[in-house]
């Protein structure tokens, strides 16, 4: 077959496998689902040229094309058939509206139309969305804090089909639990694309700062088309309105024991709340107790409010048609999963997982610093992947491999030859390593074993030469096969953070260190693609954006970073032209919980429900792999 054909054939087996799956498994026919828009974002590349790019939706038939207007005149001679994206010779120093037209046949549709605006002062590279910048805060021991952004969600606040950007402020002082001291306040923002400040919720004192803490979702729970956003609470949290909650006078935290010192600051007592704001208006519009409740602090591994307050969250499908939102407590020892169901009005509880249950006392001390959510096993309904188990949809214990807390692991279908999921996990006990196992029953595909603490691992397609997605963790020995094979013992300055699906091939980059680097499979060594300057990444060794995902345009993923000094976050946007046309990854229901669960704790990757990687080429492949699962 020509190679000039071969994305057209790759458009038609995908809409074929999208839309197939949806009418045989009628469990999930009636499932709600964001409505998205067509996602238009137009970002300068050089004081003469502007990139358009645009999403390609399940609802688009296979043969639509595109027309690019700017300011009303026409651009494209001929439709955009093949890719979703345009490149406009436009001088700056001008503004320009661009508009996007599906054409059907010869015929333009006046549905899924698609504007967004570039100012005449836009930068090269990237959107910027001013900030709000809080002011600092003094502790009660006389420390002084100042703010930088962190982590980003984004989801539909209002309505419009397009996305808003939510941003949790922190502290400089925020702490790890294990460490003792006060920190400043914890804050919500919620921002348009343009900068407009929408709302702002401050968590109060009683909820510390830090990265196991605050675990915000925001998506929509009640089929609304509006999202709403769900955090843990406490007595005086303020809502996006002005709001107090509980007592607004109370101060749970320890204070230091003086002359003797000693550890101050933790927060061990007081009531805990669970509360859902408007993502609209930031209103709080229902408070209930948080399950569990902190109880004894030893049943979570020690007396101090270290263990007892490590969270994690998650939206899961769990009844097939509807979200949940699950709010967890624990890892180390006792761990707690909440599900509640929102219609709008009320938060009722579905079910509590709880190891202090006889049933599930085995599952104690395996959660990580982060989970996952699939239908793994196939029956229409999302299973969490709690670290080195899984809990499935209706509450119950699904598996456990006993090995243990872990901080990084990926969940993904890792061969083109299968929609299986799997799941690549490390782990810190000194004794099992890292493995892959299957991800419906926990049966270990492969492991290695190691006596140091793994604290990293990473899993992406970043080699055509080896069949299905590589494999590395700070202890793996090198780049391993879906087999277990090392196949690059030494690769030279392969970072285990991020990755990002930047450059416009099927493989997948590396992100770190405000840095988007390519694997060179031949010399064996990461270069680097692009370089964000004037940008941090966040959390220390973590080192990782605000949000890394498929946000705007097309197929390609998007990193949002906050500015050095956190005046402003940028959504960078890839230069890189692609060839593909690839439904939006927002519409594989894994990827896009990936994305909504991505500030929870120890952030990781979006991954998709699917494979995705360089077997996708050609049409002798196998595309069975490449099926959304909404």
């Amino acid at each position: 077959m020509r190679k000039q054909y071969r994305p057209y054939l790759l458009s038609f087996l995908i809409f074929l496998l999208l839309h197939i799956p949806s009418i045989l498994v009628g469990k999930v026919k009636s499932e709600t689902f964001e409505v998205l828009g067509r996602g238009v974002v137009a970002v300068r590349l050089s004081t003469d040229s502007v990139l358009v790019s645009w999403r390609y939706l399940s609802t688009d038939s296979r043969k639509v094309s595109f027309n690019v207007y700017r300011n009303g005149m026409l651009l494209t001679e001929e439709p955009v058939k093949v890719s979703t994206q345009y490149r406009d010779q436009f001088p700056s120093g001008k503004e320009a509206v661009y508009e996007v037209r599906p054409v059907q046949g010869r015929r333009e549709q006046t549905t899924t139309i698609g504007r967004c605006f570039l100012p005449s002062d836009a930068p090269c590279g990237y959107l910027q969305i001013p900030l709000k910048k809080p002011a600092g805060q003094v502790m009660p021991d006389g420390v002084r804090c100042h703010y930088s952004a962190n982590d980003v969600s984004v989801a539909d606040l209002d309505g419009d089909g397009e996305f808003e950007y939510i941003l949790k402020w922190d502290p400089s002082n925020s702490k790890d639990n294990s460490h003792s001291g006060y920190t400043g306040t914890v804050l919500l923002d919620a921002y348009e694309l343009d900068g407009t400040h929408l709302w702002r919720i401050d968590l109060g004192r009683n909820i510390r700062a830090g990265a196991h803490y605050t675990q915000f979702m925001v998506y929509d729970l009640d089929g609304d088309g509006k999202a709403e956003l769900v955090a843990k609470t406490a007595d005086g949290t303020t809502d996006g309105i002005g709001v107090v909650l509980g007592d607004s006078m109370a101060d749970h935290r320890v204070a230091p024991r003086r002359p003797e010192g000693g550890k101050y600051g933790y927060i061990a007592s007081g009531p805990e709340y669970l509360t859902v704001f408007s993502g609209e208006t930031g209103k709080a519009m229902c408070t209930v107790d948080y399950i569990p409740q902190r109880g004894h602090l030893r049943k979570w591994g020690d007396n101090y409010a270290n263990r007892s307050e490590r969270y994690l969250a998650a939206v899961a499908y769990l009844g097939g048609a509807h979200p949940s939102v699950v709010m967890c407590r624990g890892y180390y020892t006792r761990s707690v999963l909440a599900a509640y169901d929102w219609d709008g009005t009320n938060l009722t509880s579905r079910w509590v997982f709880d190891t202090d249950s006889t049933a599930w006392s085995t599952y104690a001390g395996q959660g990580n610093h982060n989970l996952r959510v699939a239908d793994v096993d196939g029956d229409g309904f999302d299973e969490i992947t709690y670290g080195a188990c899984a809990i499935d949809h209706d509450g119950k214990g699904l598996y456990n491999t006993r090995f243990g807390h872990g901080d990084a692991m990926h969940l993904t279908a890792f061969s083109p030859h299968s929609d299986a999921l799997q799941v690549w996990c490390c782990h810190e006990n000194k004794r099992d390593g890292s493995e892959l196992r299957d991800a419906a029953t926990g049966k270990v595909i492969f492991q290695i074993p190691s006596r140091i603490d793994v604290g990293r691992c990473m899993a992406a397609d970043i080699d055509p030469h080896n069949e299905g997605l590589e494999m590395w963790s700070s202890a793996s020995g090198g780049i391993l096969n879906t087999k277990g094979d090392v196949v690059c013992s030494s690769p030279k300055g392969l970072p285990v953070n991020m990755a990002v699906w930047w450059d416009g091939d099927l493989l997948r980059e590396m992100l770190d260190k405000e840095c988007v680097s390519k694997y060179d499979w031949n010399n064996q060594e990461c270069f680097p693609l692009a370089n964000f300057e004037g940008c941090r990444f966040n959390n220390g060794t973590k080192s990782n954006p605000c949000l890394q995902g498929d946000i705007l345009g097309d197929w390609r993923e998007e990193v949002i970073v906050r500015t050095a000094d956190s005046d402003a976050l940028r959504i960078y946007v890839s230069p890189c032209p692609t060839p593909y046309r690839f439904h939006t990854f927002l519409e594989d229901r894994p990827y896009r919980l990936s994305l909504t669960m991505q500030n929870v704790a120890y952030n990781q990757p979006t991954q998709p429900g699917f494979y995705f990687g360089s077997e996708l080429e050609g049409s002798g492949k196998d595309f069975r792999g490449y099926k959304f699962k909404k």
